[in-house]
């Protein structure tokens, strides 16, 4: 697919979304086969456009860019760029998507806004599509934005339930104090590198002579102006990716319908900080020993360990899921500050895979169990739901990086750039610690949901969990859990080596190789260990949800207490950025009433005074002596006009009395 209609590929999802807002409510049917076709063809022309970058193993990166609109002599330009991290994106945006779509069409089926429900997700779609393909800094913020504006469309869908409404204004809010960051960062970078074009035939603000520019020169305390620039961007991912301490919002965003959940974690939104950083990885490593690099770093790490222990203390099914993505994306970051994007984006993609998958998977839970969503009400689930358990086992054993599936190569290559870098080993203890929490916090999920005694009395007999739009999109995304991480093993780096333009190599000596293996070792004891301890800790012989409290919550109380309200972020939130924001609110309208006010009123009344004098001076002084000499020309004029009335004795009699007056001057004149 050449790169001039990559375009196409966001604009079918749009497209979709138009049409859908022109239709009546009651064709739910038609919507959605609307907008699931719109996006199965993105996924045919994503799959187009990833094998045009497939030039015999050689790097391939093309451009399309035209002038947007011109202001004088300056023109804007926009376009798109189709590289290996362009099109690698396009494919799990698109594939994943497309399967969430094909699910939500069972799953919503009897929902009466459908169509309004598959329009926004389908807008959903296109701005993430849009931003995956843009070659210029503004038009992936444009993007960036619309997402957000979509997000909030969707976490909000159930408006009239006053959580979700509350949940959809809270991400848009503490998303846009991330994006602030990210629109001053944009916008120092076109003054100073005057473009925003990623590639312009070596004048893109991430090529070469660019950024070495921006490298070498420096602000305020010798920082150099790429990584002030970058620590700028990163706020907004930081936003957008659920990066302590901007990640207050994701959990409570759970209050949408599952499918929007899955799209978010998995494949857009939360995924769109991490790409980002991908992409302006090249400002990011501008320097030798980045800052930026190291923020990342350190707020990847510190993210990873936080959410995954705070998930230990959660019951909410999907929270659970939601605190578990936190801890991923910090594995991302990490991922990213230490390896570089190929290790990050290795995990994005495993994780696009088995996090869709479990989302799905927690959907058909809480559908066939009257929308219960508190796992000590549930349990018992594995006989009565063998399908949705088998496949959801998939994905929690990918999540736990149990071996050898999707998500233990690429956690594993997150260890290998952990332990080597050199700046602090901090961030590798804490990617362990995170590590084994997770298999131990979805142990426990599962034992919970699946294992002991049926506890759900809401569960309905007649949900099938075998229906086509189901149970294909979960059957898929398994098969991708499974395999999907032989594309990036340390023998085979196949995925890693497409990213970075070489050719893959087979090469056992790299797998089998001392360190390789010591680390291969520690995933297998982490993700085992961790699914050892939760299951002795919570085995349904010794543990009954029903009558007994957590052990973790009877073992620890004061910790676990603190785990279960999230460390008290939110309302430590409430009682100082919230309080003190309501407070300068209450302050301004003091001032503006006592003091403000009062000002404007008193400036008001002394330009009306100044007013009320010129006016008086114009009407009595101007205007009355304006008027009284023209009345005096006017009244001169008429005695002037009577003395030319056309008699010639008169003019005669003036002209005599004239003379003697001239006479008369003369003699007296003559006498002085």
């Amino acid at each position: 697919m050449a790169v001039e209609w990559l375009w196409l590929i966001p604009a079918l999802p749009l497209l979709a979304a138009g049409v859908l807002t022109l239709l009546p409510t009651t064709a739910g049917r038609a919507a959605s086969f609307v907008a699931t076709g719109s996006m199965f063809l993105s996924f045919v022309f994503s799959g187009l456009a990833w094998l045009t970058t497939l030039d015999q193993g050689e790097f391939s990166r093309t451009t399309f860019d035209f002038v947007w609109f011109k202001t004088g002599t300056a023109a804007l330009k926009i376009g798109w760029v189709l590289d290996p991290l362009t099109a690698v994106m396009l494919l799990t945006v698109s594939l994943v998507g497309s399967l969430i779509f094909l699910f939500s069409v069972g799953y919503l089926a009897r929902e009466e806004r459908r169509v309004t429900f598959f329009a926004h997700l389908s807008f959903f779609a296109a701005a993430m599509l849009g931003l995956v393909i843009a070659n210029n800094l503004l038009l992936l913020f444009v993007c960036w934005e619309l997402v957000g504006l979509a997000s909030w469309l969707l976490i909000g869908f159930w408006f009239r339930k006053p959580e979700a409404a509350a949940a959809a204004r809270k991400a848009f809010v503490v998303t846009h104090i991330g994006d602030m960051g990210f629109f001053v960062g944009m916008i120092w970078l076109a003054s100073v590198a005057g473009t925003l074009q990623f590639f312009d035939a070596g004048a893109g603000c991430l090529e070469e002579t660019v950024v070495h520019s921006l490298g070498a020169a420096t602000i305020l305390g010798g920082l150099a102006l790429s990584t002030v620039i970058t620590l700028l961007v990163l706020w907004g991912a930081m936003g957008k990716s659920g990066q302590v301490p901007l990640h207050v919002w994701l959990p409570d965003a759970m209050e949408g319908p599952t499918p929007v959940s899955a799209l978010i974690h998995a494949a857009a939104m939360v995924a769109a900080g991490v790409y980002l950083l991908a992409r302006l990885f090249p400002l990011l490593d501008a320097v030798p020993d980045s800052g930026s690099l190291v923020a990342v770093t350190w707020v990847g790490s510190l993210t990873a360990f936080f959410a995954a222990l705070v998930a230990l203390g959660q019951t909410d099914l999907k929270r659970i899921l939601a605190w578990s993505t936190i801890s991923q994306l910090g594995y991302m970051m990490l991922g990213l500050g230490t390896g570089g994007p190929a290790v990050a984006m290795f995990h994005l993609v495993t994780h696009a895979f088995f996090k869709a998958l479990l989302f799905l998977g927690a959907g058909s839970v809480i559908q066939a169990c009257g929308h219960e969503q508190d796992i000590r009400r549930l349990g018992g689930l594995r006989r009565r739901m063998p399908f949705t358990f088998g496949v959801y086992a998939i994905g929690m054993l990918a999540l736990a990086g149990f071996p050898f599936l999707s998500g233990f190569w690429s956690k594993e290559a997150i260890f290998h750039s952990a332990q080597v870098w050199e700046v602090s080993r901090i961030p590798f203890v804490l990617a362990v610690a995170g590590a084994l929490l997770t298999a131990v916090y979805m142990t426990r999920q599962m034992v919970y949901v699946f294992f002991g005694e049926h506890r759900n009395s809401s569960f309905q007999k007649s949900f099938s969990e075998r229906a086509v739009v189901t149970a294909v999109p979960l059957a898929a995304l398994a098969c991708g859990a499974i395999t999907l991480g032989f594309l990036g093993t340390q023998a085979f780096p196949l995925f890693q080596e497409y990213l970075e333009g070489e050719t893959a190599v087979l090469a056992w000596g790299d797998l089998i190789g001392w360190g390789s293996l010591g680390l291969i070792a520690l995933s297998t004891l982490l993700s085992v260990g961790g699914m050892a301890l939760a299951w002795g800790i919570y085995r349904p012989s010794q543990f009954d949800p029903a009558r007994q409290q957590d052990p973790l919550n009877r073992w620890f109380p004061r910790i676990f207490r603190w785990l279960e309200n999230q460390f008290f972020l939110d309302e430590w939130y409430r009682q100082t950025v919230v309080r003190g924001t309501c407070l300068a609110g209450r302050g301004a309208e003091v001032l503006d009433r006592l003091i403000w006010g009062p000002v404007v009123r008193l400036c008001a009344a002394l330009v009306q005074t100044v007013a009320w004098c010129s006016r008086l001076a114009d009407e009595q002084l101007v205007n009355r002596g304006f008027d009284r000499v023209c009345r005096a020309v006017r009244q001169g004029a008429a005695w002037c006009s009577e003395r030319q009335n056309g008699r010639v004795q008169t003019y005669i009699k003036y002209v005599g009395a004239s003379l003697a007056l001239v006479v008369w001057v003369l003699i007296l004149i003559d006498r002085s």
